[in-house]
């Protein structure tokens, strides 16, 4: 088998097809991991560390931001300006948090963000300051598809569309000359018995016949995860609560076991299918239920 298994997202060339999704909780191990393993990490609006932080912590690492887009068009704008002036690679823009779903688990678990995350990236432009707000902001829950051409306006970055789970909103991402997709569910954390990510996908890649780069988000746990998903169309995949889990179990160290156990595994469900590099892996490798 071909080891050196390359992907081009946007023009950038990754070592892997493994790419660590945002979190609201940014911790310097996952910059640092996401770095070293030459990875793309995406910041999210609600990172717990400041935009000025995180390019500190891995200068050299390849970043995108993720976008919770807030009800003040000059906010935005600021965030926006501000990443792109840091070195972000490209916007992600969330399209399907147009308010917070009925997290039960957090209820049960009496986890309130709400209350306790400080946003350090998030001030007042009336006010003429970038005082951190002590609460999480409030969503725009009127953005639509006519509001990206503002956003494509006012920055040069790629945008890449992150929650989308139909053939009808990719064709309309694809006629809105967004760059990417990344399917996904939202951890399933936002509506109950959505599909999943990976059920999603066929039909996504299909309805963008091509044009721009489709991804995955959720669900992946193991290397036969990131074979199929990229056997179905998928350029890359991303991972969130894995991370999660290695960080939680050995910190900086454990992130990279959960990223060396996933390649291996990958390398392996490659080889055990014959293909010798990423290019001859195919939708011939998954059968479907006929059922």
């Amino acid at each position: 088998m071909h080891e050196s298994s390359c992907l081009s997202l946007l023009g950038i060339l990754l070592k892997a097809e493994l790419m660590t999704a945002s979190r609201g909780m940014t911790t310097s191990q996952h910059l640092k991991t996401a770095q070293a393993a030459g990875i793309c990490y995406i910041t999210s609006t609600y990172a717990s560390c400041s935009l000025e932080d995180i390019v500190a912590t891995a200068p050299g690492g390849l970043r995108w931001f993720q976008l919770y887009v807030h009800p003040n068009r000059q906010l935005n704008k600021q965030l926006i300006q501000k990443v792109e002036s840091l070195g972000f690679k490209a916007l992600v823009i969330t399209v399907d948090a147009p308010k917070i779903g009925n997290r039960r688990h957090n209820i049960t678990n009496q986890v309130n963000l709400m209350k306790n995350l400080l946003l350090k990236d998030l001030g007042s432009p009336e006010k003429g300051n970038l005082m951190p707000y002590l609460q999480m902001s409030p969503i725009d829950s009127s953005i639509c598809w006519d509001d990206l051409s503002w956003f494509q306006s006012i920055t040069r970055l790629p945008i890449i569309l992150k929650g989308i789970l139909t053939k009808e909103d990719a064709e309309l991402a694809v006629k809105h000359n967004v760059h990417g997709i990344i399917v996904s569910n939202h951890g399933g954390r936002q509506l109950d018995e959505v599909p999943a990510s990976i059920d999603a996908l066929t039909e996504v890649v299909a309805a963008v016949k091509g044009k721009i780069e489709v991804y995955l988000d959720g669900g992946v746990r193991t290397g036969n995860d990131v074979l199929k998903a990229l056997a179905l169309g998928a350029k890359c995949v991303f991972l969130g609560r894995p991370i999660l889990w290695g960080l939680a179990y050995k910190g900086e160290h454990g992130v990279e076991e959960v990223l060396n156990i996933l390649k291996n595994e990958f390398h392996t469900s490659m080889t055990l299918t014959g293909c010798r590099s990423v290019a001859e892996i195919s939708r011939d490798l998954i059968q479907f239920s006929r059922l």
